[in-house]
């Protein structure tokens, strides 16, 4: 069921700034709702993991370490669950889906086929990829996190939306209850500054993969190379950078920072051999050419103003990291990598490094030219894939709301009901 309606067509083509600040007692109520189910949903998870997780990681038992270990893969599923209500109660949009046929990371026709998952009634239920990969996007409004996650419910046929993982800035750790749940993620925090920031990220990302490839567990490591979004402060940055080294400067996007991402692979595909990296260009319609994305969309404006973009374009390119991506020679590394190895490299030759930047910068070179496209068809390709988003089963809405006493009696009895 959904409890709220989108505002009528074409509010969220103009800029918050232009439009009706007065809200109805409606939409008012409505706002006052999302923000008490929202928080008190988040406070129960985070509760939850304290109360009741927490203790089992003290006690020096094996079995309890996998039960809280298990536990908090529970809760971050409840959270992805979260979001997608969020959308579905509160701000009703779908994705829309493509998949790239003719250049780098391109899918076969045939690959498409089995990709996209129908159910009876002929609407899309999963996207079949591969469960262990990088996520990487251009970054147009603070609200890509809340879509990208949503994005990976839908992958598999349970969804991976309980395998995130994401960096975020160090002070964020310490949030009351959203900053804790997020350790208890085993999210990434740095303090931006790479000097100190490469040997956290090197060493948290293998312990991360690592764990995924000897337990056989889905992982989704979430990163935007551009570092931030395009807006008025950041895109002549991106600009005179590009003036400066006399490379070609992009309309719709910024210039990727490439040592991140580098990084990354590096230290995850010595653990995951058939690792994959999956490169989403992201488009929300309403944003006209060269318009800055948080003119038009933020999680206020979304969620609280109740104007979400009617649709969120996707467009996918797929590549197996260890033979289609530059990350240079790792033959060091896959020596020193065992099972109980937890190696790392901080250093990496500067000529590796150059020739990874050229080729994220093409990549990036190829999505915004998809871009400019897009603005002319509205569309990435002639063949897309709509996905509501709403919860697929009734039972996941108890787990979204924090319920899980109610949602494992529930399970239970369905078990015992099929037996």
């Amino acid at each position: 069921m959904t409890v709220s309606q989108a505002e009528p067509p074409g509010l969220h083509t103009l800029p918050i700034s232009a439009r009706t600040e007065n809200l109805s007692f409606k939409r008012k109520l409505l706002a006052t709702g999302f923000c008490i189910v929202f928080n008190v949903a988040c406070l129960t998870i985070n509760a939850t993991q304290i109360l009741f997780l927490l203790p089992l990681w003290i006690l020096p038992f094996k079995w309890t370490r996998s039960i809280y270990t298990d536990g908090v893969r529970y809760t971050k599923r409840a959270f992805g669950c979260l979001l997608i209500l969020m959308c579905q109660w509160f701000a009703p949009t779908s994705l829309v889906v493509s998949f790239e046929t003719e250049g780098k990371g391109r899918f076969t026709a045939e690959e498409i086929e089995k990709v996209v998952v129908r159910g009876e009634n002929g609407q899309i239920v999963s996207l079949d990829l591969p469960t262990k990969f990088v996520f990487i996007s251009n970054h147009q409004v603070y609200a890509d996190w809340w879509y990208g996650w949503c994005l990976t419910y839908f992958v598999g046929t349970e969804g991976i939306h309980d395998s995130v993982y994401i960096t975020l800035k160090k002070s964020l750790q310490w949030l009351p209850v959203i900053g804790w749940a997020m350790r208890l993620f085993s999210f990434i925090f740095l303090a931006r500054s790479w000097v100190s920031d490469r040997v956290q990220l090197s060493k948290h990302l293998s312990a991360l993969g690592k764990a995924a490839a000897e337990d056989d567990k889905p992982f989704c490591f979430v990163l935007y190379p551009e570092g931030t979004v395009v807006s008025q402060n950041t895109r002549p940055i991106s600009k005179k950078f590009a003036d400066k080294t006399g490379i070609d400067d992009m309309r719709n996007v910024l210039l990727p920072r490439s040592t991140g991402l580098l990084f990354s692979l590096r230290s995850l595909s010595p653990r995951i051999p058939d690792l994959k990296l999956i490169d989403v260009t992201t488009v929300y319609p309403g944003i006209p050419p060269m318009g800055y994305g948080q003119s038009y969309f933020t999680l206020r404006s979304i969620f609280l103003h109740g104007v979400p973009p009617p649709t969120i374009h996707m467009h996918l390119r797929m590549f197996d990291v260890a033979t289609d991506v530059p990350i240079g020679d790792l033959s060091d590394v896959n020596a020193a990598t065992t099972p109980s190895s937890s190696a790392v490299e901080v250093e990496i030759p500067e000529a590796e490094k150059t020739t990874f930047d050229t080729w994220l910068r093409e990549l990036w070179h190829e999505k915004d030219e998809s871009i400019t496209k897009w603005y002319d068809s509205a569309s990435f390709s002639k063949t897309s894939f709509e996905i509501p988003l709403k919860l697929r089963k009734k039972r996941e809405i108890l787990d979204a709301l924090g319920f899980f006493l109610p949602a494992a009696m529930e399970r239970v009895w369905s078990a015992m009901s099929k037996s």
